[in-house]
């Protein structure tokens, strides 16, 4: 059972998808603004949050900046708004995923499975002589705590983000095209919006890279994809 904050404030919305979810065996906490959402964060402390954009008050893309600053928390926008600005907007916030309204139960269900096992530990070699960490260049990986260090500081990073990461340094040099990524990190083999491919990797490079403009970890391979190093 996965436990859902809905952030939503269209009474027939959260009706229906709150029904949908507990249909599927899901616990769901519903909240109508952007600060009873964050307030419900501690008290009900949920495994996922479906989060829409245009909220009273509170915006939602600011709801995911709160959130994202200081949690690893999986987000899924929920908006009836699909133009390109308005999803560009949301995946650089920090949301991992971007459903647009209406969605059904089965879409909800297979976008949140996808994004909940992005936290699943990572299959990694045998233990070197620092265990089952990784060393690249000044980032240490530990694919097991799903942990990401910079010169011995922890990173923060979104569950996209860190999936991300721990596919391309699986194997350094190799490229991979943003279908590859979708199909890989996502499980969009369906839904071939590369714009979730390359917001992640704008956001990973603010985060891991000394100077996001001539990244050394996340490389792109102009006309093909991205890569990982070599470092």
């Amino acid at each position: 059972m996965t436990k859902v904050l809905l952030i939503e404030d269209d009474p027939a919305v959260r009706r229906g998808v709150t029904l949908a979810l507990r249909r599927r065996g899901h616990e769901v906490e519903e909240v109508a603004s952007g600060e009873d959402g964050l307030a419900s964060l501690e008290d009900f402390r949920p495994d996922l949050v479906l989060l829409d954009l245009m909220l009273p008050g509170m915006s939602g893309l600011e709801v995911c900046r709160r959130i994202r600053a200081v949690r690893q928390l999986p987000i899924i926008i929920l908006s009836a708004r699909g133009d390109d600005l308005d999803m560009v907007m949301g995946l650089e916030t920090g949301a991992d995923d971007y459903i647009v309204k209406p969605a059904s139960g089965e879409v909800l269900e297979a976008r949140m499975r996808a994004v909940l096992r992005r936290l699943a530990p990572q299959p990694s070699g045998p233990p070197g002589p620092d265990g089952p960490r990784e060393t690249h260049g000044r980032l240490v990986l530990d694919r097991q705590a799903l942990q990401v260090f910079k010169e011995g500081t922890e990173l923060l990073l979104a569950p996209s983000e860190l999936k991300l990461l721990l596919f391309l340094s699986a194997a350094p040099g190799q490229v991979f095209s943003r279908q590859q990524l979708l199909e890989q990190v996502w499980e969009h083999s369906y839904y071939g919006d590369a714009r979730l491919a390359d917001a992640c990797v704008m956001r990973l490079r603010a985060k891991i890279e000394d100077d996001p403009r001539r990244p050394v970890y996340v490389q792109t391979v102009r006309g093909f994809g991205y890569r990982f190093g070599p470092l």
